[in-house]
């Protein structure tokens, strides 16, 4: 059975997608069956990994039971890596959702066929507080939530705490993303949040670097092209702090 990640924030430009395709790389890479769903219309993570942002039938056609997601896969180049590619009309996702009995659940349901073939499963999420993100809460066992260390940082925390009321919602693992150590306000806003919500935030932060802008122009995750930068390296340990984490 998957575990199912899912890299979300209510905000945008935070490095959700550049965590979903370097972990779901990492996770490939250690020998895990892997699966990557870009569930964002805009497909960076579809992008990223060279195929075409089209899925048959469309988002609607999908939460509704109505598509063969197994016939919908694509392979990536990398072994033991799939993707479920974005589309288009996901934009309009939460529409579809409306129309289905147990909207929250579609999602999960989405996945139900293919539990057994993976061990890691990748949601890569849009910033919305909606009912995809409700859906995506109660598909994912894990919520990965990259935070800039911006003054206002400690409010994700308050909105994703409200977001989750449910009793059994996925565990939450934050943790700082694009972060310039130079910049006396990121540390001193790091320090800040790890005091105020101590163990909630992972210790591997991921570094500002031009190494993870330039994915988009490599179309590759970032070990692919320059494994030994420090940007690969924050990726590689904080895959191993989520392992240890979740052991």
């Amino acid at each position: 059975m998957s575990t199912v990640f899912a890299t979300y924030n209510v905000k945008g430009g935070v490095g959700k997608t550049s965590a979903a395709v370097n972990l779901a790389r990492l996770a490939a890479e250690d020998g895990a069956r892997t699966l990557l769903w870009d569930l964002d219309p805009q497909g960076a993570s579809t992008y990223l990994f060279r195929v075409k942002p089209k899925v048959k039938g469309g988002g609607k056609a999908l939460v509704k039971g109505k598509s063969d997601v197994d016939a919908l896969l694509k392979g990536t180049d990398h072994e033991g890596l799939d993707l479920l590619p974005a589309d288009f009309s996901y934009r309009h996702m939460d529409l579809a959702l409306d129309g289905t009995k147990q909207p929250t659940a579609r999602l999960k349901a989405v996945l139900a066929p293919l539990q057994d073939d993976y061990d890691c499963t990748f949601l890569d999420c849009p910033p919305s507080v909606s009912l995809v993100s409700e859906s995506v809460f109660e598909a994912a066992d894990v919520l990965l939530v990259p935070i800039i260390p911006a003054t206002l940082s400690s409010r994700t925390f308050e909105q994703i705490e409200k977001l989750l009321v449910q009793e059994e919602g996925p565990r939450v693992m934050a943790f700082f993303s694009m972060v310039d150590r130079r910049k006396h306000l990121h540390r001193d806003v790091m320090a800040q949040l790890r005091d105020e919500q101590p163990g909630a935030l992972l210790d591997t932060a991921i570094p500002m670097a031009a190494d993870v802008e330039r994915m988009g122009s490599n179309r590759r995750p970032i070990a692919d092209f320059a494994p030994r930068s420090p940007a690969a390296k924050a990726y590689a340990a904080l895959w191993k702090e989520i392992q240890a984490r979740l052991r």
